[in-house]
């Protein structure tokens, strides 16, 4: 079902683009509309592109082919709902073809794909309006794999239609559980819904059969609105995966996502949007943007239409949210004019002058957690943000430095850099970062494809903003730079690494804008003058491509082994798969010639640290239930099969909610941690109730969070180990 299986990294993959190349430039009919020839720039320029600046271009032959075949395959129909195994079979002839296809500029394949995936849409629309007619039951003990890795294409439309039918039950038989639930809590509570605990179990299950139907249609109409350009990038960006899972094509308006979650701002009025029964709503203003100075946009407002300035508006009814997102964004100092329907009823004109946005949940932010050492300074760092794009805008490390400023001017005895969960960013930032914390020295080196590796060094003529003990949080999603900053606080020996292996992503990618490179080598003569007609406005975007590798100071590479923290403490994931290592396109390990360094100040003692945490970690029962969840989602990879009867449907879902219970009441009983916010940060909290509340959540979270809990520890042992060192050196 469209399901593009990508980790988060840079940004995730993007989706729109073309294909078609050299006999169609040579051979084509000269009537080829300027769609067409934009399609086969598109993917001419693309191919140039990897040929000529990837990291290590796969050659383009039969293995390469089949891999093409098969990705393509997963992203359109991964749960095999779709296709059947004939349609495969008469696909199956172009398995070790596409590499000629695409040297060839023939797209037989794709179209002869296209068509059947449509054919495929159109049945499958009628297979689910049909089934949801009729009520489901569930006492029968038949059940339904989901991993659509380990299931084959159905063989013919019956059993395709079967598929449908149990896929649907499961639906149906979750949405079925969930109201009997609440009907449950109504009649057991005096004071509940008195319909609902009137209504009966064939009318409940009438109900969730109405409720799946309406999600259906809703990803019917989403599924069949994708247009034949946008199928034609699915496929490209099948081949540019192929080459590795990071080689995106980002046409305009995704480049324009990628760099706006880069900068962490964007050119809107600064609403959040969410879709509810077809309607378009407000959510929530964010605070400083332009819809919360202009001050009439509020919470609940359904927007109906919208206008640029004085043009007519478009009505938006009906529309995906990102088509009115698209239609709301624009040029800074432009006017947009939505149309709403306010709470009461009341329709109004709400004109609003496009600004920057800043996403202020993008941005580093601190707070001080008390512990028997002193206060920690605690340093939560989600992306390595970096606007290029404005002379003063945001960056990463300036804004990191800020908050050590600000923690050290409040007298922490130690800090934590939290980067769990942290894709990555701005390469320059993580140098500039680490340079805070070590004197000047080599902090990643870099290598492009047939040269010598270059450091790239801290550039602060040797000054440490901080020196104290230091603890980097990761897990499995933390990657890319956040792997550079653990590894050079790891082999500088500076820091203490916590919690999970990261990612191991060790590549780096550059985004390459396609215009300039298509016009100066005008494919074969398709652009003409200077190929604007053919471009378009817009252009043809770009591609992000992996033109390099990263290796740590040490030599190794953190490409698919990632960083291996100092303390490991139990994750649920620890005993599956997770991260760079689950993609076969993935570049492998290697290793190079190590920097010259030296390891910061006199390190620690790190086997005392672990056998600490290990102590603490093995008494803690919250820790217990986190082990235990890891064996069972380990035990559900391996066996994927869920039941369509509905006792052991709640029999097995009463197990798995066992083990989030249990952290519950874990939850409830352990001691929070006291987390107060930095003095100097009080004036921005307190701006409005929104800021203030947005405040209390996170703080909330920092509070009843194990793993800070077990760091905060860990960085209280590092404390007293160097107080230790220093008094003894002190004595001699």
């Amino acid at each position: 079902m469209l399901r593009f299986m990508k980790n988060k990294i840079l940004i995730p993959i993007l989706i729109l683009g073309a294909l078609a190349t050299f006999f169609s430039f040579r051979y084509g009919s000269d009537d080829r509309s300027d769609a067409d020839k934009r399609k086969q720039i598109v993917l001419e320029t693309v191919m140039k592109a990897i040929r000529e600046g990837h990291f290590s271009p796969r050659a383009v032959d039969d293995s390469f082919s089949q891999r093409v075949f098969h990705k393509i395959l997963d992203n359109l129909d991964y749960d095999k709902k779709f296709f059947t195994a004939g349609d495969i079979a008469a696909l199956g002839k172009y398995e070790y073809k596409i590499d000629d296809e695409i040297n060839e500029g023939s797209i037989e394949f794709f179209n002869e794909l296209s068509a059947t995936f449509t054919k495929r849409i159109n049945e499958a629309e009628k297979y689910y309006t049909e089934i949801l007619k009729n009520p489901f039951e569930f006492a029968s003990q038949d059940s339904i794999q989901l991993n659509g890795e380990k299931i084959g294409y159905a063989p013919d439309e019956t059993a395709l239609q079967k598929r449908w039918h149990q896929y649907l039950k499961y639906r149906v038989l979750s949405k079925y559980v969930d109201l009997k639930k609440d009907r449950d809590k109504a009649r057991d509570n005096k004071d509940g819904d008195k319909k609902l605990a009137a209504r009966t179990d064939a009318q409940l299950e009438k109900e969730a059969r109405e409720s799946v139907l309406k999600n259906q249609d809703s990803f019917f109409k989403r599924l069949k609105k994708i247009s034949d350009d946008e199928r034609f990038a699915i496929y490209i960006n099948s081949i540019t995966n192929t080459e590795d899972p990071h080689t995106d094509y980002f046409p305009p308006k995704d480049k324009q996502r990628f760099d706006d979650a880069m900068s962490g701002s964007f050119s809107g009025i600064g609403a959040q949007l969410k879709e509810d029964e077809g309607k378009i709503k407000i959510v929530a203003i964010i605070t400083g943007a332009p819809a919360w100075k202009q001050g009439e946009l509020k919470a609940g407002d359904e927007i109906m239409k919208v206008g640029q300035g004085k043009e007519e508006p478009v009505d938006v009814q009906g529309y995906d949210i990102d088509d009115v997102v698209s239609l709301i964004r624009g040029k800074k100092g432009t006017e947009v004019r939505l149309t709403v329907k306010k709470i009461d009823g009341a329709v109004k004109v709400v004109p609003i002058i496009r600004g920057d946005v800043l996403l202020e949940e993008t941005f580093a932010k601190s707070a001080i957690i008390e512990s028997p050492s002193g206060p920690i300074g605690y340093i939560y760092l989600p992306e390595f943000y970096a606007d290029f794009n404005h002379m003063n805008g945001r960056r990463s490390a300036v804004d990191v430095a800020m908050e050590v400023q600000k923690l050290k001017a409040s007298k922490v005895s130690g800090i934590i850099i939290d980067l769990r969960n942290n894709g990555g960013g701005s390469l320059s930032d993580v140098v500039d970062m680490a340079g805070l914390f070590v004197p000047s020295g080599p902090i990643v080196q870099v290598k492009t494809s047939g040269t010598v590796a270059e450091q790239m060094r801290d550039r602060d003529n040797g000054n440490v903003l901080y020196d104290g003990p230091l603890a980097i949080m990761v897990n499995e999603n933390s990657a890319s730079a956040s792997e550079i900053l653990a590894a050079a606080m790891q082999d500088y020996k500076r820091a203490v690494i916590v919690g999970a292996p990261t990612f191991g992503k060790g590549t780096v990618q550059r985004i390459i804008p396609l215009d300039e490179l298509a016009k100066h080598s005008n494919p074969l003569g398709l652009l003409s003058n200077n190929g604007s007609s053919v471009l378009g406005e817009n252009g043809i975007g770009a591609i992000k491509m992996t033109v390099q590798k990263f290796y740590r100071i040490n030599g190794g590479s953190t490409q698919l082994k990632g960083v291996t923290p100092d303390i490991k403490l139990p994750d649920a994931y620890s005993q599956i798969e997770m991260g760079e290592r689950r993609d076969k396109a993935a570049l492998k390990w290697d290793e190079i010639s190590p920097a010259n360094y030296k390891p910061y100040g006199t390190g620690f003692d790190l086997a005392a640290l672990q056998k600490a945490s290990a102590e603490r970690v093995n008494a803690n029962s919250t820790f217990d239930v986190v082990k235990e969840s890891a064996a069972r989602i380990k035990q559900k990879e391996q066996d994927d099969f869920y039941p369509l009867n509905e006792t052991a449907y709640r029999a097995e879902m009463d197990e798995a909610n066992a083990t989030s219970k249990k952290l519950e009441e874990l939850d409830k009983k352990a001691a929070k941690l006291t987390v107060t916010n930095v003095k100097d940060d009080m004036e921005a909290i307190n701006r409005d109730s929104t800021t203030i509340t947005k405040n209390k959540e996170w703080i909330k979270g920092v509070q009843k969070d194990i793993y800070i809990a077990e760091t905060v520890n860990i960085v209280n042992d590092l404390i007293k180990q160097q107080a230790k060192v220093s008094m003894e050196t002190g004595m001699r």
